[in-house]
């Protein structure tokens, strides 16, 4: 947005408009930009291991909260942002934000859903992250013709998912696979029960115990992970699928 650069860049500002005719870009070589533009992803990257923890150890609930704070104060930062160190320190609160709920929201959904639903729920969670991304970019084709303020209102309109994430997450149970991690079991049965719609989850239950059994029993699971026989699913699957997506530039 021009107001935007205006405030911030006005180098580029300047730049882009005696331009007018040529592309923008690989045209700007501004380290300060392309900080603001960075910091959010780097620090996506660091707070995956933090939310690990914290979705290990205290719920799944508790990393959507901490999310959602974050991402509403990140929010909140950029819209009232009157220097660039606002704009990058808001950046770093959205992307510790990103890093939890990302963290924390898949893992929640896949916990809770039937078997037989799973992976369309999986689907479903793609699918919406997707929308989202296309509903920001209406909001910034409409909050660019207000003029000089439209920037905040569309940086701010992030703190509304953010609350929505707030509230919902604290009217949602924890998952079951969490409570039994956690050595909750007979809470574990009764949410479990409570979500499956009755009292015969005698075999899931018991297949849930056994999993987190399983899990509490590796010794070095990072290490096994990177064992030779491993490492086509490792590589494939869980490192180039998910690098080869993002490079298409679909979000």
């Amino acid at each position: 947005m021009d107001d935007f650069l205006k405030e911030f860049f006005p180098n580029i500002y300047r730049r882009k408009h005696l331009h007018l005719n040529e592309t923008d870009y690989c045209k700007y070589n501004n380290q300060i930009l392309t900080l603001f533009t960075s910091c959010l992803y780097f620090a996506g990257l660091i707070s995956t291991f933090g939310a690990s923890y914290v979705t290990r150890n205290k719920g799944r609930k508790a990393s959507i909260l901490v999310g959602a704070v974050s991402l509403f104060l990140g929010a909140v930062l950029n819209a009232a942002a009157k220097t660039i160190a606002m704009l990058i320190i808001g950046r770093i609160f959205l992307g510790v934000g990103f890093g939890f709920g990302n963290q924390a929201v898949p893992l929640y959904l896949r916990e809770m859903a039937p078997a037989k639903i799973r992976a369309a729920v999986n689907q479903l969670f793609q699918l919406t992250a997707f929308l989202g991304i296309l509903i920001a970019n209406w909001i910034n084709y409409g909050t660019n013709k207000i003029h000089p303020w439209g920037w905040r209102l569309s940086l701010g309109l992030a703190t509304v998912p953010a609350v929505l994430m707030f509230v919902g997450g604290l009217f949602l149970p924890e998952t079951p696979n969490s409570l039994v991690e956690q050595g909750r079991l007979e809470e574990a049965r009764t949410i479990l029960e409570k979500v499956r719609g009755t009292k015969k989850v005698d075999a899931e239950f018991a297949n849930l115990v056994d999993a987190s059994n399983v899990a509490r029993a590796l010794k070095n699971p990072f290490r096994n992970l990177l064992a030779r026989k491993n490492r086509p699913q490792l590589v494939i699957g869980a490192l180039g699928i998910p690098a080869f997506q993002q490079l298409t530039g679909m979000s």
